[in-house]
C-alpha cells in the first residue's frame, strides 16, 4: 500500500488532496483540534482575557450541522456562570466531536463587568426568554429545525421553562441535565424552614425570597416545593417530546440525587457513583468532570456509545 502510494505522481497527488477538501465543504463543518481541560473553571481565563466574549469552538454563526450531528448544541449556563467561565471544557470538547456548538449569558444585572459575567440572577422567565431568542438565532443560521442542550444547575430549570411555556416545545430534541434541580433545590427540606418562618408570621414565599438576598431573583424560584417549582411541575416535569439525560452526584451540596434523578418513560439517569467510587463531584465540579463530558457525548449520539472511564473526579475543579 505505502509503495503504491509512493509511485503515484505528484498530479494525481494534488487531485488527492483537493478532493479530500471539496470533500469536507460537501460533507458538513469539519472537526476542530482545540484543546480540552477538564475543570469546571477553565472558562475563567478566557472571559478574562476577552470579557463577554465566546470560548474557542463556540459560536461560530458560519457552523452548519453534519449528517453525524444534525442538531446544534446550545450551552445553559447556572446560576452565577457564563457563557464562557462554565463551559471551559464543553466547548472545544464538542466543536473537536464535529458539533456546531452555542453558549449565552442569560439573566446577568445591568451591572459593570467583572460582575455582569455572572448570569442567572433574574426571574427565571426572564432567562427563559432570552434563551429563546438566542435559539431562534442558532436555528436561523444553521438551518436545523431542532437544537440539543447541554444544561447545568439553574440551567436546567431554564431550559425547561423556556420548553414547557415560553415557546420552546418542538425546537429541542435532546437534553443532558446535570445536576439538575428538578423537584427543587434542598427538595422537601426546604418545608422546614418554612414551617419555622410561619410561626414567626411569614409566609413561604417570603421566607423562600430571604434565599435572593436581593441579588439572586431566580434562587428563591429554584427552591423545593416553592410556588414556582410545584407550578412548572404542574403538568409533569418533563416534556414528552424531548429525550432527557439526568445526571447527579451523591455529593452535590445542593441538588441531590433525589431532585435530580425523577424516573420517566424519557429519561435516561445517571448517578456518577454507581459504577466508580472515586468520584467525588460535587455541584461544580460534575460540570467539570471528563466522566460526565463522556456521559453527554453518548447522550447526544447514542448510536456511538464510548466508554466512561473510572478516574479520580476530585470536587470543586472536576
Amino acid at each position: 500500500m505505502r509503495a503504491a502510494l509512493l509511485r503515484r505522481s505528484p498530479g494525481s497527488l494534488l487531485a488527492m488532496a483537493l478532493l479530500a477538501v471539496l470533500s469536507l465543504g460537501v460533507s458538513g463543518t469539519a472537526r476542530a483540534d482545540l484543546p480540552v481541560d477538564y475543570n469546571f473553571f477553565a472558562g475563567i481565563p478566557y472571559e478574562l482575557a476577552n470579557p463577554g466574549g465566546s470560548l474557542p469552538g463556540a459560536n461560530d454563526w458560519s457552523c452548519k450541522p453534519t449528517a453525524a450531528h444534525p442538531d446544534p448544541v446550545v450551552l445553559i449556563h447556572g446560576t452565577a456562570g457564563g457563557a464562557q467561565t462554565n463551559w471551559g471544557a464543553y466547548a472545544p470538547l464538542l466543536a473537536n466531536e464535529g458539533y456546531c456548538v452555542y453558549s449565552l449569558t442569560y439573566g446577568s444585572l445591568d451591572v459593570p463587568w467583572p460582575l455582569s459575567a455572572m448570569g442567572g440572577m433574574k426571574p427565571i422567565p426572564e432567562s427563559a426568554a432570552q434563551l429563546g431568542a438566542f435559539v431562534d438565532r442558532v436555528l436561523a443560521a444553521t438551518g436545523a429545525p431542532k437544537v440539543d442542550f447541554i444544561a447545568h444547575s439553574q440551567g436546567n430549570t431554564v431550559g425547561n421553562y423556556y420548553i414547557k411555556r415560553a415557546g420552546g416545545h418542538g425546537k429541542v430534541d435532546k437534553f443532558v441535565a446535570i445536576a439538575p434541580p428538578w423537584l427543587g433545590l434542598f427538595g422537601d427540606s426546604m418545608n422546614m424552614l418554612r414551617a419555622f418562618g410561619k410561626q414567626l408570621g411569614a409566609d413561604a414565599d417570603a421566607v423562600d425570597n430571604m434565599i435572593s438576598a436581593g441579588v439572586c431573583q431566580a434562587c428563591p424560584q429554584m427552591l423545593g416545593n416553592s410556588s414556582f417549582v410545584n407550578a412548572l411541575n404542574a403538568d409533569g416535569i418533563y416534556d414528552p417530546t424531548v429525550s432527557y439525560t439526568n445526571v447527579a452526584s451523591n455529593f452535590d451540596e445542593a441538588v441531590w440525587p433525589s431532585v435530580a434523578l425523577v424516573p420517566a418513560p424519557n429519561v435516561v439517569n445517571i448517578l456518577v457513583q454507581s459504577d466508580c467510587a472515586t468520584d467525588f463531584s460535587d455541584h461544580m465540579a460534575i460540570a467539570g468532570s471528563r466522566r460526565v463530558a463522556a456521559d453527554a457525548l453518548n447522550a447526544l449520539d447514542p448510536a456511538h456509545p464510548r466508554a466512561v472511564p473510572c478516574v479520580f473526579i476530585p470536587p470543586f475543579t472536576g
